[in-house]
């Protein structure tokens, strides 16, 4: 993996560890080489791993759509800014730039980025890993709701496992480097009753 987008919150959050995993998060992808791209804020946890991957000599794209520009919250010490005109333009784009996805903490934005992702990959339109940092068991109700969709039938299990949770960077980042996307099959077939 050469790029990894991170999905996180532009809030920091209640607790300290958020912003301490989420800056050794960017340290880590810097020390092993993997460019960071992420949604180009200063502020929150994207701020925090932008910096953490800056501070350690790493490249870090954002990509920002121009009205939150105008908020001033744009990161000005980023590798590239790409400055794109819609949220859905911003999430194409950072799929675009990436070999993996990765989300951190955060509130219905990332929730809704990495479903998309999770989405794409269900239906074949991509094949990169999908992975959650479990901080502090900050996903641990997710990770249940996941399970509760295969067992009452909504979800197959191969594409649950798609989405691999761990809490620890290290081991999160070898799981998805060893990650093999399962072949896609016709789950909606015509004519069938």
């Amino acid at each position: 993996m050469h790029w990894i987008t991170v999905f996180c919150g532009s809030s920091s959050g209640t607790e300290e560890i958020y912003t301490q995993q989420a800056t050794l998060l960017g340290q880590i992808l810097a020390e092993q080489g993997i460019g960071l791209v992420y949604g180009g804020a200063n502020v929150g946890l994207m701020g925090a791993v932008a910096n953490g991957a800056l501070q350690a000599g790493g490249k870090v794209i954002g990509v920002l759509p121009r009205f939150l520009q105008t908020k001033e919250i744009a990161h000005t010490g980023l590798t590239e800014l790409v400055v794109v005109e819609t949220m859905h333009e911003r999430k194409s784009k950072m799929n675009d730039l990436c070999d993996g996805v990765i989300a951190l903490p955060g509130g219905y934005g990332t929730m809704e980025e990495l479903f998309e992702m999770l989405t794409w990959a269900q239906l074949g339109l991509h094949k990169k890993p999908i992975g959650l940092l479990n901080v502090a068991g900050f996903y641990d109700s997710l990770a249940a709701l996941v399970q509760n969709m295969v067992q009452k039938g909504l979800l197959k299990e191969v594409n649950r496992q798609m989405l691999m949770i761990d809490s620890h960077i290290n081991s999160l980042l070898a799981q998805m480097k060893g990650y093999v996307a399962p072949e896609v099959g016709k789950w909606i077939t015509r004519g069938r009753t």
